[in-house]
């Protein structure tokens, strides 16, 4: 079991460039993976995000993978024709304006800072540039993945007690189911005894017993819960991956709950009800956490 939530960051420098790969994650009901690298380098996203889908199926992802060249081996290059246009412009400004001569200072900085006369040319070796990030991210996408396992662990160790709790309560509910008979017998009894004395027929009792029996039995509901109980344990046993199947079984023992509680007519069941909601929201809260 794994958790959604997870940070790595690793950094690598050498005389040429600065790799640094930071890969961090929240809780999500889906895989929403987004992955940022330099412009120049957008064609690896493919490579990277197939890497991480292998391992990681839900959660927020975003990974930021930053390059930074010590050395660079652009070549500069002026447009010469599009200085000699400039300048036959500033001559004619410099003329109406009276000047016998330009400023070569201002000029020089005024050409500078147009458009179009520097040009940097550089050609981006793609496959140098993912053999030089691969093992940088290599490396932090293993810290962020064991990351999300031990919390992922802690977070099974949790659910483990919680669903522990759940089924003692579930224990108490059958444990309970054959003494109501005899309770609401009690009662029927001491209504009959308290309106007619002790001329109390025994078939009548039987028959008002059952009926509440029928009406008020929570035998099926206690089934039900017991069977969601194993099968919580199964996909936290065996399910690397049970976030979604979770919530399902939670929503199915909330229903279960609710039932035996709308049913109950003891104080002690009514109790144990409350106790076993608080358990099952304890369990529905940490289950939005697992992948």
């Amino acid at each position: 079991m794994t958790s959604m939530t997870g940070y790595a960051y690793e950094e690598v420098s050498d005389e040429n460039a600065v790799i640094s790969v930071e890969i961090k994650s929240v809780n999500s009901r889906f895989l929403d993976l987004s992955i940022n690298l330099p412009p120049y380098l957008n064609q690896l996203e493919a490579y990277f995000r197939n890497k991480i889908s292998e391992k990681v199926l839900r959660g927020k992802v975003d990974v930021f993978i930053r390059v930074k060249e010590l050395q660079s081996d652009a070549e500069i290059t002026v447009d010469e024709n599009l200085v000699k246009t400039y300048m036959s412009a500033y001559q004619k400004v410099a003329k109406a304006a009276g000047l016998k001569e330009l400023d070569l200072s201002v000029v020089s900085a005024a050409l500078l800072n147009q458009a179009g006369i520097l040009n940097s040319n550089k050609t981006y070796d793609v496959e140098k540039y993912k053999a030089l990030i691969d093992p940088v991210f290599d490396a932090a996408f293993d810290r962020f993945y064991q990351d999300r396992l031990r919390e992922g662990q802690n977070m099974k160790k949790d659910l483990v007690e919680k669903l522990s709790k759940l089924e003692d309560c579930a224990k108490f509910f059958k444990e309970y189911q054959p003494k109501m008979e005899d309770a609401f017998k009690e009662q029927i009894t001491s209504k009959f005894k308290e309106l007619l004395g002790e001329q109390v027929d025994e078939n009548r009792i039987m028959t008002e017993t059952a009926a509440m029996l029928v009406k008020y039995t929570i035998n099926e509901e206690i089934v039900r819960l017991c069977s969601h109980i194993e099968a919580m344990k199964n996909e936290l046993q065996n399910n690397p991956a049970p976030g979604k199947k979770l919530d399902f079984i939670c929503q199915e023992m909330n229903r279960e709950i609710n039932t035996i509680g709308s049913k109950n007519q003891f104080p002690e069941v009514g109790a144990m009800v409350i106790t076993a909601k608080d358990s099952l929201e304890n369990i529905r809260e940490q289950s939005k956490n697992v992948e």
